[in-house]
């Protein structure tokens, strides 16, 4: 299968895949289909010279805008910061998401840029097997119903989701989260490994929370205000998916663009 097929395969794989995820008017509503929507993370850092063509790859095969795509997030980490450009998107908190990961993978090593789809380390980003591997990860049936409500409150966005995990064997462990994203933000990097790099990052994760694990029928539920950033980009949307524990498995993934819901839901 050559790219150009890979790339219509994976958008046929993937507008099936939302075509039920959808933001319903003003009152900023999005539920999940019956197929898989696939995660993809970004572990990254504006002081890593090796990271901005997975920037780049980011931007461009997960789109922002496009709805149709898998859900994305780019992490950006903190412990670049210390070797002469702090990065102004880096969290601690990313950071020891990442941390963690390693070790429920049983290994020690972190590193940037790192890739992750469906929770699970994805080195063929670089080459034509990602699309394939996206398409494949697109075409499975979902392993959890998620749904996203949101509304305007006060400087933030409030937050109500829902889910459910489908098959019993997998419930525990599972947790639902969701992240606030926005893109189109741009760098000028003055020091460091990147200096005198413009740089260009979408689906930056600005705002992440989690809720306690699955009870025994594979409830899910999360109720947060999520603050909107002062530097805001453009494309805000909310991220959830169902991870499941140490293996962190992503059993669904939804996204719901905010800006398509109104006045009343927008974030920015």
């Amino acid at each position: 299968m050559g790219v150009t097929r890979a790339l219509h395969v994976l958008a046929f794989a993937l507008c099936a895949a939302v075509a039920t995820a959808r933001a319903a008017g003003p009152e900023c509503r999005a539920t999940s289909g019956e197929r898989m929507l696939p995660l993809v993370e970004l572990y990254t850092s504006e002081g890593c010279s090796s990271c901005p063509p997975a920037d780049r790859w980011l931007s461009r095969a997960l789109a922002a805008g496009n709805d149709a795509g898998p859900a994305a997030l780019a992490f950006h980490v903190d412990y670049w910061d210390r070797l002469g450009w702090p990065d102004r998107f880096a969290r601690a908190e990313w950071s020891a998401r990442q941390q963690a990961i390693a070790r429920d993978a049983r290994t020690d090593v972190v590193y940037t840029p790192q890739v992750l789809l469906q929770g699970r380390d994805f080195a063929a980003w670089r080459g034509a097997e990602a699309f394939r591997a996206l398409a494949q990860a697109a075409s499975i049936p979902a392993r959890a119903d998620i749904a996203i409500d949101a509304r305007p409150e006060g400087a933030g966005v409030a937050v109500v989701a829902t889910a459910s995990v489908r098959d019993a064997a997998q419930r525990r462990g599972a947790r639902l989260v969701v992240a606030y994203v926005d893109s189109g933000h741009v760098t000028e990097v003055r020091r460091g490994e990147n200096a005198g790099v413009t740089l260009v990052h979408d689906h930056v994760v600005r705002a992440l929370v989690a809720g306690d694990a699955a009870d025994a029928s594979g409830a899910l539920r999360l109720e947060a205000t999520l603050e909107r950033p002062a530097d805001a980009g453009r494309d805000p949307r909310l991220v959830a998916f169902v991870e499941r524990g140490a293996t962190r498995d992503v059993l669904q993934a939804l996204t719901l663009p905010l800006e398509r819901c109104g006045r009343r839901g927008a974030a920015g």
